[in-house]
């Protein structure tokens, strides 16, 4: 059985959707929920789902600590889902090219730090784009400057705000986001 670990700091619906996806699968699970957020939504998603939860601070991500709790949770695959600190190159090192995530747009535009949730939607739509879509990356030292692993492209034409475009992005993300780590796991 493959091991996959999600750090998420948020409300937790890519989670959520990743769990409901391997919730029978026989080749893979959820094993864990990783956030450094005490308040966030993704703690009652994993509640309700009876997945363990491990709570920690930015200090404790860079200090070891959380490299030592993955270490002995013997990962497959570490998913970002909504997680917004910078990864330790510490733990990028010990697992690498196992440590992936998904960005609300078609990277290497609108991609960078401060380039998250609504920020990225609303770049998009002050740039009058037609298009966006989503990137799934291995995660670097560097914001969203990972190998590609997937792109989708969807208009954006009809859009007449960057919450109208978030929603749709986020549509992309629950599709595509957990079959494309069931295919990184067959891969690995």
């Amino acid at each position: 059985m493959k091991n996959i670990v999600i750090f998420a700091s948020g409300s937790g619906s890519n989670a959520e959707k990743i769990i409901d996806y391997f919730s029978t699968n026989k080749h893979a699970r959820v094993r864990c929920i990783l956030t450094n957020n005490a308040t966030a939504k993704v703690i009652a998603v994993a509640k309700k789902n009876k997945i363990p939860t491990k709570l920690f601070d930015k200090f404790e991500l860079e200090d070891g600590h959380v490299l030592k709790y993955l270490v002995d949770l013997k990962p497959d695959i570490i998913v970002l889902a909504g997680f917004l600190l910078q990864f330790p190159q510490s733990i990028l090192q010990i697992f690498e090219n196992k440590v992936i995530n998904i960005h609300p747009a078609l990277l290497p535009k609108y991609g960078g730090k401060g380039m998250y949730g609504i920020n990225v939607h609303k770049a998009i739509f002050n740039n009058s784009e037609s298009d966006s879509g989503i990137t799934i990356h291995f995660v670097t030292e560097h914001y969203d400057e990972g190998a590609f692993i997937f792109q989708k492209t969807i208009s954006i034409s009809d859009c007449e705000t960057p919450e109208e475009i978030a929603k749709k992005i986020l549509q992309l993300e629950h599709l595509y986001y957990s079959e494309q780590i069931e295919k990184l796991l067959t891969s690995i």
